[in-house]
């Protein structure tokens, strides 16, 4: 087995194996630590399993699992218990780097500070200007857009995570036009120069003395705080979903790693039944569900097996799109494949072993009722809400989001707080094309604001659904507040109430690099919104 080292009396590896724990007891090692999740994997044994390969080796366990951005201060607290008993140990996860993480956090701790977040009456341990919760699409082009404006800005993002990920790319890779490799980048290669990154998840918010607590227990105080921290993917919600994704036909654009399995669903289907589902609003990129089954339908279509397949979209909403003057061509594409369109269908449950999709909805008089639906394929869009973090402190509305000026973008309590992106509670398309629009206003406001100048900066509600109705043609959907249409193009470049092979170059050739080379970094192009 492959390990590295630590410290003189510490070793660190990736996943480990029952055989694994004989060489382990050959390295004198006295306590196994486990930092990762029982079921990442289908392929990895369980901690139960390690534990009693250990016990007949006569090595101590401890079992300190967390996700990849969940290391909180009582993880600390328990692998700190683990040191103080002394000894040799070895850490595992999957791949080492959280063991890494937590061995680093741990050392840069002292008793004191634990004591302090224990008591929740710590200082701030590092101050900015600025403080960007989250470095997804909003936060780095937030971080971008201020230092273009203003170098001498002491500006930080926090955010765990160690890939950045395009995810309007997501539906090319479930209908075979992008590889995924190409919607993934280094996190650490796209922080603007000047900015500080505090890989760290952000735990917890105290407005009153501007701070925000981050997950080694560590707090940051700010002048400003930028909160960009998207929404959440509750996969959690429907019941047998987690267990049987990426197997038994039950995929979804919606992870990184699940997106090429769609087409591989796609393209292996013959005949028979696929569903495509879609939960109650608001989700990010609303257009997501139904751009999977039309690029699927196009794809079997292609190949002479659209009728040997009988395709159904359920949907929790009341209608196909919510803005009414798309509706005429996406209904003459639910005619075009044969779908059978099923609105107010909710997904509750799903067996994979047996195929079978559990919906809720309503019969003919009114009364709830469930409906079961065998299946071949199934794409779910996972219920969505906002994140915990933010759900569970003061800066939340009734609803769990961000609450915010929807023009202004600044918080309707805190007045240097401000928010963008899926995690506020404003009634726009939560669209990176939103995100693109918000930015500019954010950093106006947020600049005007810290020289006590009228905020300019005003959103629109601007977001865009580019619609792959087939390939090669997009229906590109472009709306403001209230279902307003707002077109970039003259209609004579793209007839954005028309499919086009315009907008589908857009999507597959220029809007990523839009997005990797001016977006991340700071350039503001047809995206600023002034009052």
């Amino acid at each position: 087995m492959e390990y590295g080292r630590l410290a003189e009396n510490v070793t660190v590896s990736g996943q480990i194996t029952p055989a694994d724990v004989a060489t382990l007891k050959d390295m004198g090692v006295d306590v196994i630590v486990c930092n990762r999740p029982d079921g990442e994997s289908s392929d990895q044994p369980e901690f139960s399993i390690i534990k009693a390969a250990a016990d007949q080796q006569g090595i101590k366990t401890a079992f300190i699992p967390f996700s990849g951005s969940g290391l909180s201060y009582q993880h600390v607290d328990a692998f700190r218990e683990v040191l103080n008993e002394g000894g040799t140990i070895h850490m595992y996860c999957r791949t080492g780097n959280r063991c890494t993480v937590l061995w680093n956090t741990t050392q840069s701790l002292s008793a004191e500070e634990s004591a302090s977040k224990k008591a929740d009456a710590g200082s701030a341990t590092q101050h900015f200007d600025v403080v960007i919760a989250g470095a997804g699409s909003a936060g780095i082009s937030v971080a971008s857009g201020l230092l273009k404006r203003d170098r001498t800005l002491r500006v930080a993002l926090i955010d765990p995570s160690e890939n950045h990920y395009y995810q309007p790319g997501w539906t090319m890779v479930g209908g075979g036009v992008f590889h995924a490799e190409t919607t993934r980048k280094s996190t650490s290669s796209l922080v603007p120069r000047g900015c500080t990154w505090l890989k760290a998840s952000v735990s917890g918010f105290a407005p009153d003395s501007n701070e925000v607590i981050i997950s080694t227990g560590a707090r940051v105080s700010y002048d400003h705080l930028v909160v960009a921290l998207g929404l959440k993917l509750n996969w959690a919600g429907v019941e047998g979903l987690e267990e049987t994704l990426g197997k038994n036909g039950v995929t979804s654009n919606y992870r990184y790693d699940l997106a090429p399995y769609t087409w591989q669903l796609t393209q292996s289907l013959q005949k028979g039944t696929a569903l495509f589902t879609q939960p109650p609003m608001p989700i990010k990129c609303a257009g997501a569900p139904q751009k999977a089954m039309y690029l699927s339908a196009s794809h079997w279509e292609q190949h002479q097996r659209i009728d040997d397949i009988d395709i159904k979209f359920l949907t929790s909403t009341p209608s196909i799109f919510g803005v009414a003057d798309y509706v005429p061509q996406l209904e003459s594409y639910l005619a075009r494949y044969n779908v059978d369109f099923k609105p107010t269908y909710t997904l509750t449950r799903v067996d994979g072993e047996k195929q079978i999709a559990t919906f809720k909805t309503s019969d003919e008089h009114g009364n709830a009722t469930t409906v079961d639906y065998h299946f071949d394929m199934l794409h779910v869009c996972p219920p969505q809400c906002a994140p915990d973090v933010i759900k569970d402190s003061s800066l939340a509305d009734d609803a769990g989001w961000l609450s915010v000026n929807p023009e202004t973008l600044q918080h309707t309590a805190h007045n240097n707080i401000w928010g963008l992106g899926d995690v506020t509670n404003t009634p726009n398309a939560k669209t990176m094309a939103a995100v693109r629009k918000q930015v500019p206003v954010v950093c106006d406001n947020l600049i005007a604001a810290t020289r006590d100048e009228r905020l300019t900066g005003a959103y629109d509600g601007y977001g865009s659904c580019p619609l792959t109705v087939e390939r090669g043609k997009i229906l590109l959907a472009e709306f403001g507040y209230g279902g307003k249409l707002k077109p970039t193009f003259p209609s004579w470049i793209n007839n954005g109430l028309k499919p086009t092979r315009f907008a589908w170059w857009l999507k597959s050739r220029a809007l990523p690099w839009v997005y990797w080379q001016l977006m991340l970094k700071g350039h503001e192009i047809l995206t600023k919104c002034k009052k």
